[in-house]
This record gives C-alpha cells, sequence and structure tokens, in this order.
C-alpha cells in the first residue's frame, strides 16, 4: 500500500463463505458465476475449475429446478472452490442444496414466498453454519416499491433490502451479506454509501448486467472503484457478458489497482511511442500470455524507453528499458545486463520465473 494514501475498511462482521472469510479484516474475495447449465454436470465442473484456476474465491451457479439442485449435489462434489447456490422463488431448492453441502444461498426473501418458508430455509442455514446472501436487484423490485418509488432508485434498492433483513432479523440470523446492484453506476455507488452505514453484515458488490467486455469493464471499475475507495465492500463480483474467467481477472485487476489484493503479476508497461527501442505492446502482450501460470506476485516493468524506463524499473522486481543498440534488464530495482530486442522476450520470461524459483516473490498464500 502506498504509504501516502491508504483506505479504511469500513468495520463489518466476518461470515464464511466455506473455507473464505467475507468480512472482518478478511481480504476482499473475488467471485464469478458459472453461464452452463447446472444440469451438464461436467461441463458446469470444468468451468468451475476454470474460474478456480484464474484465482476465483467463491463460484456462484444457478440452481433453477430441483433436478439442478441434485447435479449441485454431484458437482459440490468434485470441485474444492466454495459454492453459492443461486435460487429463486422455490424454497425447497434452497433445502436441498444445504442437504447437498452448499457454502452459501443467495436468495431474495421476497420471492422465495409465505413468511413460513423463508423460516424454513432460514432454519436449515442455521443448522448446518450456512450464510446468506440476500441479493437485491433494480430489475426485479417488489411492486409495492415500484409504485411507491415509479422507478427503480438507491432509495428503492435500499428499502428492499431492510424489508427483507428485518425478516431474517425476526428469525435471529445474522451471517448474512448484502447486495444492492443496478446496471447504473451511480445508483449502484448511491445504494452501497446509503446502506453502508445502516447494517454491520459484509457487502457485496457488483453492477449488475454491466455489459460486454470493454464497456462491462469500465462502468465496473467506476462504480467498485469508487466504493472501494471509501472502504465499501467486502467480495465483489464483476458482470460481464464474456467468458466468467475474464470476470476474475478483471477483478483481481481491480483490486489490486487499489493495493487491496496482490496475486499473480503486476504490469507496468508505457502505451509506447516513436521513442521506443524495441516493440513494447507486442512484447508485453506475448509475455503476459506466456506467464499466464504464475500465481506469484511480482512487478514487472516493461518500458520502451530511458525518459521513464529507470525510474519505473528501480521499484520493479523485474523491469527493462530501452536502449541504443540494447535495453537494459534490471532485478530488484538493480542495473543487471543487457539484451538485444530480439532476445528480449525469451530473456524477460527466464528473469521472471528465475525470481520466483530463488523465493524473491511472495507465494499466492502470501499475496
Amino acid at each position: 500500500m502506498d504509504g501516502r494514501f491508504e483506505i479504511k475498511r469500513r468495520a463489518s462482521r466476518k461470515i464464511w463463505v466455506g473455507s473464505v472469510p467475507v468480512g472482518g479484516d478478511a481480504p476482499i474475495s473475488v467471485q464469478s458465476m458459472t453461464n452452463t447449465e447446472t444440469t451438464d454436470v461436467s461441463a458446469t465442473v470444468a468451468q468451475i475449475r476454470s474460474l478456480a484456476a484464474a484465482g476465483a474465491d467463491i463460484v456462484r451457479v444457478s440452481v433453477p429446478s430441483l433436478e439442478a439442485a441434485e447435479a449441485f449435489g454431484i458437482i459440490r462434489s468434485q470441485v474444492s472452490v466454495p459454492l453459492v447456490a443461486d435460487i429463486h422463488f422455490d424454497y425447497k431448492i434452497a433445502l436441498k442444496v444445504a442437504e447437498l453441502g452448499v457454502d452459501c444461498l443467495r436468495i431474495n426473501p421476497g420471492n422465495i414466498g409465505r413468511e413460513d418458508r423463508v423460516k424454513a430455509v432460514v432454519e436449515a442455514a442455521k443448522d448446518r453454519n450456512i450464510p446468506i446472501r440476500v441479493g437485491v436487484n433494480a430489475g426485479s423490485l417488489e411492486k409495492s416499491l415500484q409504485r411507491k418509488y415509479g422507478e427503480p432508485c438507491a432509495d428503492a434498492l435500499v428499502e428492499s433490502a431492510l424489508r427483507h433483513l428485518d425478516l431474517l432479523d425476526k428469525f435471529d440470523f445474522a451471517d448474512f451479506k448484502v447486495s444492492l446492484k443496478a446496471s447504473s453506476v451511480l445508483m449502484t455507488v448511491q445504494a452501497y454509501r446509503k446502506i453502508a452505514g445502516q447494517i454491520e453484515q459484509p457487502l457485496h458488490l457488483g453492477v449488475t448486467e454491466a455489459g460486454v467486455l470493454r464497456a462491462g469493464t469500465i462502468k465496473s471499475s467506476v462504480a467498485l472503484g469508487a466504493l472501494l475507495m471509501e472502504g465499501i465492500g467486502d467480495t465483489i463480483r464483476i458482470s460481464l457478458a464474456a467468458d466468467p474467467v475474464e470476470e476474475v481477472k478483471v477483478g483481481f485487476e481491480l483490486l489490486k489497482s487499489l493495493g487491496l489484493r496482490k496475486k499473480g503479476l503486476n504490469f507496468i508497461a508505457c502505451p509506447s511511442c516513436s521513442r521506443q527501442n524495441f516493440d513494447v505492446i507486442k512484447t508485453v502482450n506475448a509475455l503476459e500470455a506466456r506467464l499466464e501460470d504464475v500465481q506469484a506476485c511480482l512487478d514487472v516493468a516493461v518500458i520502451g524507453c530511458i525518459v521513464n524506463g529507470p525510474g519505473e524499473a528501480k521499484v520493479a522486481d523485474i523491469g527493462v528499458t530501452g536502449g541504443t543498440p540494447q535495453n537494459l534488464i534490471y532485478r530488484s530495482g538493480k542495473p543487471s545486463h543487457k539484451v538485444s530486442a530480439e532476445d528480449l522476450l525469451n530473456e524477460l520470461e527466464q528473469q521472471v520465473r528465475q525470481q520466483i524459483a530463488s523465493a524473491e516473490a511472495l507465494s499466492l498464500d502470501e499475496c
């Protein structure tokens, strides 16, 4: 963390989603959600494993039917990452996945039905120490709130959430987290700001239906970045109309940019200009692809000229500054040796892997 600026996290209750702590002093966790048919067990397991390999702390799986609940039980037995079951309308599905080892239930108490059904779900969660995520969405607000406010707004999201939380409080259940999502950046930010001081439970951040990869990344980064800088947020999901693995990658990059998590390589690369002495964009993209398997925390600076290159390289674990006729490699902030443009990519990969092998980098568990 930059000593000149430190984010002070909002105090919140810690809950456990399987082996992953959420809230309190726990690191902000990164989530994603499968988009396969849950009844297609092999496809869903494969996607969950891909998400876990990308670093996902928690994975959510939609369970729309009792048939899907049975499939969920098989899936649960084949993967190790904590799983959240996303459930709407049928409380019996929640009861079933609770029996089958779910790590968290995502429900909206308002659409589960009668109060006795909500109570049955809460009691099942209590008995098995399963936390609940109360998910409020601007696109599915209660009709009474739609009539009251006319259209979705931050106040409507907060009122909806508090109604649901009153039910959980009535049943003496406190191990829950809350999300208030909208596709609007401003509405999302306002809603989370409003509820942050009213409850002690962790907050799950996200902009719902944010869009395709580029637009969704921008919208999510603006909204979640603003909230995280204010200390609001305990777990995040970047919602993209893209491969779910991209959600995990974007989530970690967002947290890394704020100094809130460290995982994998942090590339510092110039956008390049006519001063560059090697092809920066081609080099850094190829290097990132080659080192996609790396989980250790390293800063790697790839700068094409000597204007900013030495300064960036001196604060990186591995760095290169473009030069004529050869480029200068830095190790642990100190000049090491020179290499030609033709050999640069191979040399940078070798230097990173040597740094890791020599235990000068932090392991993933220490990040």
